[in-house]
């Protein structure tokens, strides 16, 4: 009796780890053609946008492109979310590209000054902060199924059980293929008016591909083990 309690316990047990655990607490499903599948069938396309020194600006340029700005979100007829992301400059690959050419001068000179400058990058990679690297990210969201104001109210725990719940036959496996082709191309145009209106502004903009969406939402959960794994790479 006492075995078959123990036993129960341990089932359940593994039951509430396998329900949350980190896989299932992601709302990511899949990456695929740069685009990321929500557990929704949500879609989302990441674009990375250059940023603009408005320090190098007169004062009279600057409120242009404020308003230039604000009439670009105000045009907008789909929500967007915009993520700055903070991070330390690694300089760890440069040291080592710096430190391969030092070793091949001959002039004695340069190598000394060289040296030097080496000495003085290290000090700044070792300190870790004196150096941030900004980023910045639009991330263009596409409902499927629903109107998208409806669908982004839902509580997304809510959409996932109902895709859990459903039972899916060839049919309807066709049907979301084919719903995800359409989505995708409504991505794309979302991404074509962005990228129009931040050009304007005098903004640069790309989409990342698929690659490039792993490493980064990667780097966002697993910062440290990213940074390690970047350098032997």
């Amino acid at each position: 009796m006492l075995f078959d309690l123990w036993e129960q316990k341990k089932i359940q047990h593994t039951k509430w780890e396998n329900l949350f655990n980190t896989e299932t607490m992601l709302q990511v499903s899949e990456i695929k053609d740069d685009t990321i599948i929500l557990k929704d069938w949500g879609l989302r396309t990441i674009m990375k946008v250059e940023g603009l020194n408005l320090d190098l600006k007169n004062f009279e340029e600057v409120n242009i492109i404020l308003e230039q700005y604000k009439r670009f979100l105000n045009g907008l007829q789909f929500p967007i979310q915009i993520v700055i992301r903070n991070d330390y400059l690694d300089l760890s690959q440069y040291l080592e590209y710096l430190m391969g050419n030092l070793n091949a001068l001959t002039n004695p000179v340069l190598k000394e000054q060289g040296q030097r400058y080496y000495s003085f990058l290290q000090d700044i990679d070792a300190k870790q902060g004196m150096i941030f690297n900004k980023s910045f990210y639009i991330v263009v969201p596409y409902s499927i199924g629903e109107a998208d104001k409806d669908q982004i109210q839902k509580w997304w725990f809510t959409k996932f059980l109902n895709v859990l719940n459903a039972k899916d036959s060839v049919e309807q496996i066709i049907s979301r293929y084919r719903t995800f082709l359409k989505g995708k191309t409504m991505l794309t145009s979302r991404c074509s008016v962005l990228a129009d209106g931040l050009r304007g502004i005098g903004l640069s903009t790309r989409i990342l591909g698929t690659s490039d969406i792993i490493s980064l939402l990667f780097s966002f959960y697993n910062p440290l083990l990213h940074k390690s794994q970047s350098r032997i790479d």
